[in-house]
């Protein structure tokens, strides 16, 4: 039987994913032990939601989601899921909405070469939605306050991944975790086949997983244990992973 997940408050879901690239100075403004501290005490209110507004990139998202879903709050909980891991709300923004966000949001096309910006806007054409791992696989650039080109290593950390906590870390405040990395198999990329490998889960004493169990699953951003997720949210985040990972394969 699975056990019982909050699932009520999208600002503090938001904040447990933008904590840690925001730590790293990849993207929002420079409030990270406030992002910290509401995620860590599971508290919210307006002054958390003004933090999150200042994520250029994930705002904007949220926003486009929401829009397309008729839902006035783009904290809303299925909303910031939907962007982070994945549900069925996606499938109600359009191309041509998704298009609009991207040129006028994002300014992709003056972001970006031309060459680069058709191969984006070709991937668009053929299925794209605003998922996480949408922009990360077809931008290759990080976004944010140092944007400069993607590794395959920085790619992994920056999509979220999924994986079950098989034991304790070596260290304090980590724990191992079995995932699938990403890969590359002559010019495609793929999700690899699974390894056991440490994430942080704890800070100052403080986490956003109380407890963490083995067999429990758990989303990772920058090797930071973001959340819990249920089996049908860890299925989601892998079924709109690879969705996109066919996209920037065509």
């Amino acid at each position: 039987m699975e056990k019982p997940f909050e699932k009520s408050d999208g600002a503090l879901l938001a904040a447990r994913y933008a904590f840690m690239p925001n730590k790293l100075r990849y993207c929002g403004g420079d409030r990270n032990s406030e992002i910290f501290s509401y995620a860590a005490e599971g508290e919210s209110d307006p002054g958390l939601e003004n933090l999150l507004k200042e994520f250029a990139t994930m705002f904007p998202y949220l926003k486009l989601i929401a829009q397309a879903n008729k839902i006035l709050d783009p904290f809303n909980y299925r909303v910031v899921e939907a962007y982070w891991i994945g549900n069925e709300l996606l499938e109600n923004v359009s191309l041509k909405d998704f298009y609009r966000y991207l040129i006028d949001k994002q300014d992709l096309k003056k972001k970006l070469k031309p060459e680069l910006a058709e191969k984006v806007f070709g991937k668009l054409s053929a299925g794209g939605k605003p998922h996480h791992s949408w922009h990360v696989f077809n931008i290759p650039k990080r976004t944010g306050h140092y944007p400069v080109e993607h590794s395959l290593q920085t790619m992994d950390d920056c999509r979220v991944s999924w994986g079950k906590i098989s034991g304790h870390g070596g260290s304090a405040g980590k724990v191992t975790v079995e995932s699938r990395p990403l890969a590359f198999e002559g010019n495609r990329l793929k999700l690899g086949e699974p390894v056991r490998r440490e994430a942080w889960s704890e800070a100052n004493g403080k986490s956003f997983v109380r407890k963490p169990e083995i067999g429990d699953w758990v989303s990772i951003h920058w090797g930071w244990v973001c959340d819990l997720l249920s089996e049908n949210q860890a299925k989601n985040l892998e079924k709109w992973t690879r969705y996109n990972l066919a996209l920037i394969n065509l």
